[in-house]
């Protein structure tokens, strides 16, 4: 196998999400060549992803000494398992580095209104990559103190957020920090993107999420439409493989789920209880006659609960979301 033959085979097994944040180091002519060989890439059979994995090693540990190799791939295994802050301490920890601190922990242990106060007058680009750290609900909370238009400009920003070196973070976390007169150096770098921006609506309340893209598809379609490719919704599970649905269920308390089923239409109603045992269908069916008085804001949360548990489980590798996002497209 010639070089580019090698990476594609790697690529293929580390998996579509971790192939995808390997290609955009890549210069263009290099991901051409690459993805061209992954379409063109027969089976491979267990001692031929042994023999790859064997290669790829010994090149991280040879380059281990200037975390070349080894660190970036460490870095982009554990934002994909745990999550960015989390990957953030870990590499912290174990990086030769003079000495690591918690300023980021400090933002993150902020009440949602006092780090507003803190962001609310920084450039987008600063408010974007401080959310860009923390989990999806609690930067949905920050954000949706923050004017409409300034909401819009500031997601765009997270969505087109890219790799920032760490000395940079690290004068954005201070200058922050400064203001609550808590200064406190830490080496971080951090990216946000796509999947950060549309998980960052996906736990907004649905009419600002709904506002929120109106607005950007005017200011620019083609982000919105990536963004949109990138979100999954309660109304999404209809596109979805009934195995993959089954698998979810065993997850969501009924409760919930009668309740979003309660506003949901028709074909996914029916979909959904398809996807139980009839006993079980009969069950929730019941309990959704009895939801006459349910609010709206109940029934919204029930479902972005269950989407939630849907995410996880994609996050977990133990489903696959990719062909229900954007309505299966």
């Amino acid at each position: 196998m010639n070089k580019y033959q090698k990476l594609a085979a790697l690529l293929v097994i580390l998996g579509p999400e971790n192939a995808a944040g390997i290609l955009k180091s890549l210069d263009d002519s290099t991901v051409e060549s690459v993805v061209s060989e992954i379409s063109n890439l027969r089976l491979l059979s267990p001692k031929e992803q042994e023999a790859i994995l064997r290669e790829f090693s010994g090149l991280i540990n040879q380059a281990s000494s200037s975390l070349s190799g080894g660190m970036n791939i460490a870095k982009e295994t554990l934002e994909r398992s745990v999550g960015h802050f989390k990957a953030a301490n870990v590499l912290g920890r174990i990086a030769p580095s003079p000495s690591t601190s918690d300023s980021l922990s400090h933002l993150l242990d902020m009440e949602s209104r006092q780090l507003f106060n803190l962001l609310k007058n920084e450039q987008d680009q600063t408010i974007a990559l401080i959310l860009s750290y923390f989990p999806a609900d609690r930067a949905a909370e920050i954000s949706s103190k923050l004017s409409e238009e300034q909401r819009v400009r500031v997601l765009e920003r997270l969505a087109t957020l890219a790799p920032t070196p760490a000395d940079i973070v690290e004068k954005v976390a201070n200058v922050v920090l400064s203001k609550a007169k808590r200064i406190v150096p830490q080496t971080i770098s951090h990216s946000g993107g796509l999947r950060a921006a549309a998980a960052m609506l996906n736990a907004m309340d649905r009419a600002d999420s709904k506002g929120i893209l109106s607005i950007l598809d005017q200011k620019n379609a083609e982000l919105g439409a990536e963004i949109k490719q990138k979100m999954f919704t309660f109304e999404d599970f209809i596109h979805l493989n009934p195995k993959d649905v089954q698998k979810i269920l065993r997850d969501v308390d009924m409760a919930d789920l009668a309740l979003a089923l309660k506003g949901a239409s028709e074909p996914l109603n029916a979909f959904v209880l398809s996807c139980m045992s009839k006993r079980a269908a009969e069950s929730i069916s019941e309990e959704i006659e009895f939801l006459d008085t349910a609010k709206q804001k109940d029934i919204e949360a029930a479902q972005l609960k269950i989407s939630a548990t849907a995410r996880r489980l994609e996050s977990e590798e133990e489903i696959d979301l990719s062909d229900a996002r954007g309505g299966g497209s």
